[in-house]
């Protein structure tokens, strides 16, 4: 029998940032997932009311399936510690700080954390002029998903034009960082272990939202066939990068590692990875024997568990669910 058979579960998903869609597919998987497991479910599409919404279904956890500003940075899981109502992944300074790309790259550097250089500029002049000798790669400091990313390729007349562009909704700077050639790494990292290391080969040659996303986009080889020291070395950063944020139950940094070079280098940590069909995290879980619905089950039954006195689980039953 399931250790959360009959808790009620407020699964938050949708909401206000640019990752809406992915954060919908991700919720619906989840909430699939916990309903098979016995759990009841509230859907809630989280809007700036969500607040009274969550005091009304007074659940008895949250599974946070939102990604992006606002359900990512820090600012929900304020929301929910003012409620008092146990969450799923990090807390609000952990949130916050992951989601800031040029603070937590100060943070993860401080700790030893090898990490791009770079910093920020502003949007205008970074579109007026290569403020660093290409390649390199353009992209907003506080979102997720590739959005709004651009590589600026060696030999390019000028930068990118679409970040001056009206459209344009991500903030007055850009981060700017030099281009990393080689392979997209990425590792799971679950209760401050890592799982396992994903070599993400795109399709269109660049990983970005679509490549992420879409049907076929990318190929994930895992686990990546990769010299031994790297593979460790790429765990180690990501064990590092989790605990140097302040992180808690499931996150996934993305890494680059030049094989000729062999230099390898975090980028970031995603505090709430993605739960869709062409997710990494599900995907390393089950290469190490443990299927969605676990994951899923595990996920939140660490957050009642932190959250409540004796959480929905015993202590025995959740670290038997965790990946080692």
């Amino acid at each position: 029998m399931s250790g959360i058979k009959g808790h009620h579960v407020a699964l938050l998903m949708g909401g206000l940032s640019s990752e809406r869609e992915v954060s919908l597919v991700s919720g619906r998987e989840c909430g699939a997932a916990l309903e098979r497991l016995g759990a009841k479910v509230s859907y809630v599409d989280a809007g700036r009311d969500v607040a009274q919404v969550l005091t009304r279904l007074k659940p008895d956890v949250c599974f946070n399936a939102l990604h992006g500003e606002w359900g990512e940075d820090g600012c929900i899981q304020g929301v929910l510690e003012t409620l008092d109502i146990p969450y799923t992944h990090s807390g609000v300074l952990a949130s916050a700080l992951a989601m800031d790309k040029a603070k937590a790259k100060a943070v993860l550097a401080a700790a030893g954390v090898a990490v791009p250089g770079g910093g920020l500029f502003n949007r205008f002049e970074a579109a007026s002029r290569h403020v660093m000798e290409p390649p390199y790669v353009v992209k907003p400091n506080a979102e997720g998903s590739s959005v709004g990313v651009f590589l600026v390729f060696e030999g390019a007349n000028r930068p990118p034009q679409e970040i001056v562009a009206p459209s344009w909704t991500f903030g007055e700077e850009v981060m700017i960082e030099p281009y990393v050639a080689g392979r997209e790494l990425a590792v799971g990292v679950m209760d401050g272990k890592a799982m396992t290391v994903t070599d993400i080969v795109p399709r269109t040659g660049f990983y970005d939202y679509d490549a992420k996303y879409g049907e076929g986009g990318s190929m994930h080889i895992v686990p990546a066939a990769l010299p031994p020291h790297v593979l460790e070395k790429a765990m180690k950063l990501s064990e590092m990068a989790h605990a140097a944020l302040g992180c808690r139950g499931v996150t996934r940094s993305d890494l680059r590692y030049d094989d000729v070079k062999d230099i390898l280098v975090l980028l970031e940590v995603n505090t709430q990875p993605g739960m869709t069909p062409t997710s990494l995290v599900p995907e390393q879980a089950a290469s190490l024997g443990v299927d969605f619905d676990r994951l899923v089950l595990w996920i939140t039954e660490d957050a009642y568990a932190r959250g409540s006195a004796g959480g929905i689980a015993s202590a025995s039953e959740t670290s038997d669910q965790s990946v080692r």
